[in-house]
């Protein structure tokens, strides 16, 4: 690390430590959580302090005694937030002048507000520390950070330079845009990319379509956000920047919760601070092992806003680790989004990858889109170079998974919009049937 870089990681700790150093005390559970496994017991009694106080300081818990089971409340979602806000809104908490409010980019529906209290931001802190060290980026290096940077997500100057991070707009990826940002990375030294898995990709489809020399570039780590990353892109990006790609599993009302593996696709989920239950697609039973279920989180550590069984849309196979008392999680398959799954013929729902591996290296494609229009009923949006782009082989690729009775027909277009937020949506169900599987 640069001098300037040891001196914000020396003095972000020296400056904890001052304040008494919980940040640090929260860092070394979690790391140790990772290390030997959480324990069964102290997340229990996490789990029914939690309760008691969602029970007792909320108005829509109130009416659940003290001593409810986790599995007897009731599963929430963004919706039940928007509709019972003030509900949700702990007595004891909601006027604190150390709360926080954290805002969704609702790209996919309205944006919603959370409140966080300060036991549940320091937490937050430790664990981006932790997770991001893991991936190989540390404070104080040199960071870029890529998405579209609207007015509620930018930073001030001073915040900037005390986090010695550089605001990287993707609202335009074409070949310009593209190089401009890359020029930057060169002569500004940085050290970590942070950004759109959509953004990541047309970095790097520029750097393998005009053969950029990124040779003396010093990236260390690349940390993809918000949207899934096919794995075969992933390899591209640890090939062209020889640092390791690992990505985050996120979101906006509850903070970083997980990290990929080094070498499998799969994430890593911080147990320390989050409990996860993994329930059936169609009902709120646990899934059975091996089997793609929902995701559904309880926040152990957000007293000012419960987030006590939280559906938040994401799908996911779980492996489950006991030994000792201690437990470690483990998402073999992260699907995303429930309401983007695609399914064949058969109605078996498919992982995203089955589409995104098999259209990254397809010539004269610059984006493109999957849609499920109805039951076994499919479109592909391509925009790119027609004359480079062998259809026949495209579509070959991708019908074998969905069945001999799959219709799928290809439309070119010139544009594919991304979403308000600025993330690219890869894969789109529009059967409304497909949903409710």
């Amino acid at each position: 690390m640069a001098f300037d870089e040891k001196l914000r990681w020396f003095g972000f700790w020296g400056l904890d430590g001052v304040r008494g150093g919980k940040v640090r005390r929260y860092y070394n559970q979690i790391q140790n959580s990772f290390k030997n496994g959480t324990s069964i017991a102290r997340t229990e009694e996490k789990i029914r302090r939690l309760i008691s106080h969602a029970v007792n300081t909320t108005e829509f818990y109130r009416e659940f005694s003290e001593d409810t089971p986790l599995s007897k409340l009731p599963v929430v979602n963004k919706d039940t937030f928007r509709q019972h806000y003030d509900a949700f809104l702990s007595s004891k908490y909601k006027d604190a002048r150390d709360n926080r409010q954290m805002s969704t980019s609702g790209s996919t529906g309205t944006p919603l507000t959370m409140i966080q209290n300060k036991d549940k931001i320091d937490h937050n802190t430790a664990g981006g520390i932790f997770l991001s060290a893991a991936g190989g980026y540390y404070i104080g290096m040199k960071e870029a950070f890529i998405r579209v940077w609207v007015n509620n997500v930018k930073k001030g100057k001073l915040q900037l330079l005390m986090e010695n991070m550089i605001m990287m707009d993707s609202s335009r990826m074409d070949d310009e845009g593209v190089e401009k940002m890359l020029q930057v990375i060169e002569k500004k030294k940085v050290k970590c990319l942070v950004g759109y898995s959509s953004a990541l990709e047309q970095i790097s489809r520029y750097i393998t379509r005009t053969g950029r020399d990124v040779s003396r570039f010093q990236v260390a780590a690349i940390i993809p956000i918000s949207e899934s990353m096919a794995p075969v892109l992933r390899k591209d990006l640890q090939h062209q920047f020889r640092c390791p790609v690992r990505a985050w599993y996120s979101n906006e009302e509850n903070g970083i919760m997980g990290i990929q593996d080094a070498v499998e696709e799969g994430y890593h989920i911080d147990t320390e601070s989050y409990y996860y239950e993994i329930l059936k697609m169609d009902s709120d039973e646990p899934a059975d092992l091996g089997e793609l279920g929902r995701i559904v989180i309880t926040d152990l550590y957000n007293y000012a806003f419960p987030i006590l069984r939280y559906d938040n849309g994401d799908t996911a196979v779980a492996r489950k680790k006991v030994k000792n008392g201690r437990y470690k999680l483990y998402l073999s398959s992260l699907y995303g989004r429930r309401s983007d799954l695609i399914y064949d013929c058969d109605g078996k729902a498919l992982t995203p990858y089955i589409i995104t591996n098999n259209m990254w290296d397809v010539k004269g494609v610059k984006q493109f889109r999957f849609i499920q229009e109805d039951a076994g009923v499919y479109t592909l949006w391509l925009n790119g170079d027609k004359e480079e782009m062998d259809v026949d082989n495209i579509t070959g690729r991708i019908r074998p998974y969905l069945g001999e009775v799959a219709k799928l027909s290809v439309e070119f277009v010139d544009e594919i919009p991304v979403l308000a937020s600025g993330k690219r949506k890869y894969i789109e169900n529009r059967w409304k049937a497909g949903e409710k599987r």
